[in-house]
C-alpha cells in the first residue's frame, strides 16, 4: 500500500497551506481548507496510508513557503502529478509559464498542439493537484480576464499580484 505524507503551515494569505507526497514527490497543494477536507480530497486522488511527516514534506514546505514570501520563482522539485496525457500536458505547459507572467487559456491550448481546445484546458487547470507548483493561477481569459480560480478571482489576484511585485 503507497504512502502518502502531509503537513502544511499557516500563512498570512493563504491561511493553512496543506502539501502532500508519495515517495514519487509532492503529490498535492491545497490552501482556504480545512484539515478535514484536505485529507478527505487527498484521500480521494491518492488512495493509500496518509501519514503526517514534516520531514518527508520538508522541501515542498520551505519552497512554498519562500514562494509566498516572494523569495522563490521556481520550483525545483519532484512531482508526482497524476491524470490523463492531456492533463499532464496542460500542467506541463503550465509549469513553464514564467514567475509573474500569465498565459491564456487559448495560448496553452495551442502550445500543447490543441488549439480548439482552451475549455479543456480549463477543466485541467481545475484538476490541478499541485496549485503554486504548477501555476495554474498565470492562466487567465484571451481578453483580459481573469477566469476561473477553485480557490476564487481574489486568492487569483493576490496571487498574480504578489508575483508581478516580486518579479525582476
Amino acid at each position: 500500500m503507497e504512502k502518502i505524507y502531509y503537513s502544511f503551515f499557516d500563512t498570512q494569505l493563504l491561511k493553512k497551506v496543506f502539501v502532500a507526497s508519495t515517495e514519487g514527490g509532492a503529490c498535492m497543494v491545497d490552501f482556504l481548507t480545512s484539515e478535514k477536507a484536505f485529507l478527505r480530497r487527498l484521500k480521494g486522488r491518492f488512495p493509500g496510508k496518509i501519514i503526517r511527516d514534516d520531514r518527508k514534506n520538508k522541501a515542498v514546505l520551505s519552497q512554498l513557503k519562500r514562494y509566498l514570501q516572494g523569495k522563490l520563482r521556481h520550483f525545483n522539485l519532484p512531482l508526482d502529478f497524476r491524470g490523463t496525457s492531456f492533463e499532464k500536458k496542460v500542467w506541463s505547459k503550465l509549469a513553464k509559464i514564467p514567475y509573474g507572467q500569465t498565459r491564456s487559456y487559448k495560448e496553452i491550448a495551442q502550445a500543447i498542439g490543441h488549439p480548439k481546445a482552451f475549455r479543456a484546458v480549463g477543466n485541467a487547470n481545475g484538476r490541478n493537484s499541485l496549485p503554486l507548483i504548477i501555476p495554474c493561477h498565470r492562466v487567465i481569459e484571451s481578453h483580459g480576464g481573469l477566469g476561473g480560480f477553485g480557490h476564487g478571482i481574489k486568492v487569483k489576484r493576490q496571487l498574480l499580484d504578489l508575483e508581478k511585485s516580486h518579479a525582476l
